[in-house]
């Protein structure tokens, strides 16, 4: 049995990512605004936290963590021109900042395993440029610039990857895929012809967690949209 820390895993890809890990027998800690679910699994412990805070209320945690998972993402598409620069500061926030104080947080835990991993999070648009994406697509591509030197900086004790996921039937993503019409035209977007789930996501997370000669990778699941044509 191993403990796992997830942030922002009360809904979506983080949901399916703390699921899957208490299935498999782990103790996960879920840390996120609030527990969305009816119900909550034996082996998952959940702690409100606001990570936009610029200082959260972190709960203490005494033991090793042996995966640290950051979840939280935003998805503000609009022209450049229209971006106001508190807009940019929030994606900002969110995707890189909030990644950053919850390993500094809880670093030390990390330290106490003998095969720790972190697993952060990206997007498709930092590797295929794409309109309306200049801040989502800069905030992420500092987490990018961000697992890279911790990857470095943290070996060999401690493995740090990410992933480039593109679109998904997410809570988050729901506005993009709220009509049937929507959902076809950005599954022909993908070569693979459909959208990815958070399953799919989550499959990938699990892999990096336990891939022990894989660290500072960028890890594409995007429907194959970043590296073949459509």
């Amino acid at each position: 049995m191993k403990n796992y820390l997830v942030v922002g895993g009360s809904s979506g890809i983080g949901l399916d990512i703390a699921k899957n890990l208490a299935q498999a027998g782990n103790q996960v800690t879920v840390l996120a605004r609030s527990w969305k679910e009816d119900t909550l699994p034996e082996n998952i412990h959940f702690s409100a936290v606001d990570i936009s805070l610029d200082e959260p209320e972190f709960p203490a945690i005494s033991e090793a963590i042996d995966g640290l998972v950051y979840c939280p993402g935003t998805i503000n598409l609009r022209p450049f021109k229209a971006m106001k620069q508190a807009e940019f500061m929030n994606d900002l926030q969110i995707n890189y900042l909030g990644a950053i104080k919850s390993i500094q947080k809880y670093l030390p835990q990390l330290q106490m395993s003998s095969h720790p991993s972190i697993v952060l999070f990206s997007t498709v648009a930092v590797k295929k440029g794409m309109p309306f994406h200049a801040s989502i697509a800069g905030a992420k591509g500092a987490v990018e610039g961000l697992t890279k030197s911790l990857a470095a900086e943290f070996a060999p004790k401690i493995r740090v990857n990410a992933i480039a996921p593109s679109l998904t039937e997410t809570p988050l993503a729901a506005k993009l895929l709220n009509t049937e019409a929507k959902i076809s035209s950005a599954a022909e977007r993908h070569p693979l012809k459909k959208i990815g789930s958070a399953q799919d996501i989550s499959k990938a997370c699990l892999y990096l967690l336990n891939a022990e000669w894989v660290s500072g990778e960028i890890l594409s699941v995007d429907g194959g949209m970043s590296s073949i044509g459509s």
